[in-house]
């Protein structure tokens, strides 16, 4: 499994479709094909790997720590998942805030706990929709 790392790369993801969706989180799959760098014409992507990105926008998760405890889960989950993924890329965006009443720490377990649940709910969402348009 390979990270996204340039903005590029993002970009050409999140202009994809979104293949699932949660209370808290977006999925956007782009399948690989031959997406080429406006700037440098190099290809964004190498085929036959599955990548793999994480967006926590300051908007909807305020501290550092619990974006980086939500990049942190969405990368565990991929890795859980990585084996029943089609070869693609794959962008998680935070789209709603968790309720800071609710979780008072910035990276409670129990926050932890409710942001892996919910990846693994938006990943069995997609992996039944590939399922089913597999057949």
């Amino acid at each position: 499994m390979q990270h996204l790392q340039s903005r590029a790369q993002f970009q050409a993801v999140l202009d994809g479709r979104v293949a699932a969706r949660t209370a808290h989180f977006a999925l956007h799959v782009l399948p690989l094909e031959v997406i080429v760098n406006q700037e440098d014409q190099r290809p964004l992507f190498v085929p036959g790997c599955t990548w793999v990105g994480a967006m926590a926008p300051k908007r909807w998760a305020k501290r550092a720590v619990t974006r980086n405890a939500i990049k942190r889960q969405v990368y565990a989950v991929c890795q859980d998942y990585e084996s029943l993924l089609k070869p693609a890329a794959h962008v998680v965006r935070l789209r709603l805030g968790f309720d800071r009443k609710q979780y008072i720490s910035a990276s409670s377990p129990l926050l932890k706990q409710a942001i892996r649940q919910e990846l693994i709910d938006l990943f069995d969402r997609l992996v039944r929709t590939q399922a089913k348009a597999a057949t």
